[in-house]
């Protein structure tokens, strides 16, 4: 098993953050991968509950991603579990996500974004690389 830890500093306040990371019409900003679309979509994040998403790239490639919010604790953190699917919509391994947002001391923010239990190195590389391109689109509606 492998894990990540991604942490960005934002200017916004954490009670913006938080619904930045936790609603849906604010997830939809910055969801996925720069470059993919979100056509398909169940995120809310602001109570215990199942979500989803179908994330399409730009040669029309679809990756659906399933899970359940499992704890939220507004405006502190959200933390939810995570599995693909397959080209026969069968659920992959399961893994866990949690975004943690404190104050920095100075207005903004501090976040913080733990995915655990990856399958490996490669599938944690290939997981850093979607959220750091996602993060980036989040760093650009936080700042």
């Amino acid at each position: 098993m492998s894990d990540l830890t991604l942490e960005r500093t934002f200017a916004a306040n954490p009670e913006t953050v938080f619904s930045y990371v936790t609603e849906e019409e604010n997830l939809l900003k910055w969801w996925g991968p720069e470059g993919m679309t979100v056509p398909e979509y169940v995120l809310d994040l602001t109570q215990p509950g199942p979500w989803s998403s179908v994330m399409v790239n730009a040669e029309g490639e679809r990756y659906k991603v399933t899970g359940e919010v499992v704890a939220v604790d507004p405006p502190h953190s959200v933390e939810l579990t995570w599995a693909w699917h397959d080209e026969n919509d069968a659920r992959g391994h399961e893994s866990r996500i949690r975004f943690e947002v404190t104050p920095n001391g100075s207005g903004g923010t501090q976040f913080r974004l733990i995915h655990a239990g990856l399958s490996d190195d490669e599938a944690a590389a290939s997981h850093t690389e979607g959220w750091t391109s996602a993060l980036r689109k989040l760093e650009h509606i936080a700042n």
